[in-house]
């Protein structure tokens, strides 16, 4: 999934991003508030594109529960546990 947006996330860290909170796919729908077969297409490097407003919500999903994301530019893209600072 190639962006011209630095800040839109990509499968591999809403995967990453998950497991590293321990958060389940039906934990993360609910806290997004969208579906589990939307979790499961969000996470998948194949199939449909999903919509930048999903992936806003599970990125606000994922940053609320503890995740920073980094962008290309900063080594990434990937993801790590926010340090108190942040």
């Amino acid at each position: 999934m190639k962006s011209n947006d630095p800040n839109e996330i990509i499968p591999a860290q809403i995967r990453a991003a998950r497991a590293l909170v321990k958060l389940s796919a039906d934990d993360l729908a609910e806290r997004a508030k969208v579906g589990i077969a939307t979790i499961r297409r969000a996470e998948s490097d194949t199939g449909p594109k999903t919509s930048a407003v999903v992936l806003n919500a599970l990125r606000h999903a994922l940053e609320a529960a503890g995740v920073e994301f980094l962008a290309v530019d900063n080594g990434g893209p990937g993801v790590r546990l926010k340090t108190r600072e942040n």
